[in-house]
């Protein structure tokens, strides 16, 4: 999956005019703090240099996940929003994401609390003229505060997992309230953000939730204690993505996890496969989470006839009559 061309080309410009090695040590130095971040809120983007190599290494990541995770809800959830809050927006990626899954046309609310992400997501987004006018931007803590309306879609990606629990509830909550029909939470597929994720997913089906995708059920998770879910999406790696990277391979796989949330009951699908599918010449091996809350494996054959043929299409995530 690579990032729109013009949205590419805008990023590469936009990093032109600094030196490579300043790109490569800022770039380390994110990293870094990404990973010492314990939840408690840090800024981690502050600089114009910060936001510029943010953009470059994270954007085409957090871009497919995006699209990923909302090809994936819109699925149990039909609709073509008319307004949209992206909290924690960051550079504007889910306006990116959104735009090439639905064609335009929707009104976007962007609330971020970095001014230097505001500014160079105004900047990338000046390079599509009929997205930029589509965009209005907030510089607030969206932890604290968001819009009073409510919006038709509400995207917070890769936000929760920056605070403390409470904070991370409270959020969730505060999100829902903002719902008028889908809530889409993604986050990085790792355990720690896997069990953040499973107490907010809990906390919104208290409070009237329902859930869309991916679990094709509301009831307990079926996982082991030591177990989680993931999904996973292929990131086609540009010239500067390498450098920054400091590696050669094409791609890499961005590993996350998202949550659905609807006001109104979704068609859920009968069973999502939780695994990479085992393949052999004439059998595929499947690892189900159905909707009856169990977790199932199965074997279709050639003798399966269409079966057989959209199990060899299908991939992790995807859904899968049981």
């Amino acid at each position: 999956m690579e990032l729109p061309t013009v949205l590419k080309n805008a990023i590469e410009s936009n990093v032109a005019p600094f030196q490579n090695s300043s790109l490569v040590k800022a770039s380390r130095e994110l990293s870094l703090r990404y990973r010492e971040s314990s939840g408690d809120g840090k800024r981690i983007t502050v600089t114009e240099l910060d936001s510029a190599v943010y953009a470059a290494v994270r954007m085409p990541a957090t871009y497919s996940a995006l699209l990923t995770s909302l090809k994936y809800a819109f699925g149990c959830c039909r609709m073509k929003p008319e307004t949209v809050l992206d909290a924690g927006a960051g550079t504007g990626t889910a306006a990116w994401a959104l735009s090439e899954l639905t064609g335009g046309g929707e009104c976007i609310t962007c609330v971020e609390r970095e001014a230097e992400m505001i500014k160079l997501g105004k900047k990338l987004m000046s390079a599509d003229e009929s997205l930029l006018c589509r965009v209005s931007w907030i510089r607030n803590d969206a932890a604290v505060m968001l819009p009073d309306e409510k919006y038709d879609l509400v995207i917070a990606s890769y936000l929760l997992g920056e605070m403390t629990q409470a904070q991370r509830l409270k959020t969730a909550r505060m999100l829902w309230e903002r719902t008028g029909k889908l809530l889409l939470i993604v986050a990085p597929g790792t355990p720690d953000s896997y069990s953040q994720m499973m107490e907010v997913r809990s906390e919104l089906l208290s409070d009237g939730a329902y859930l869309a995708a991916p679990c094709p059920h509301a009831g307990g998770c079926p996982l082991g204690e030591n177990d989680w879910c993931n999904f996973t999406c292929r990131v086609a790696r540009s010239k500067l993505h390498k450098l920054l990277k400091g590696g050669d391979a094409p791609y890499e796989d961005e590993k996350f996890f998202y949550l659905a949330f609807t006001r109104e009951p979704a068609a859920q699908c009968s069973s999502r496969i939780l695994r990479h599918p085992l393949t052999d010449k004439n059998r595929m091996t499947l690892t189900l989470c159905c909707g009856d809350g169990t977790i199932k494996t199965e074997c279709v054959t050639k003798k399966d006839g269409e079966l057989f043929k959209a199990a060899k299409k299908a991939s992790c995530g995807d859904s899968f009559p049981v």
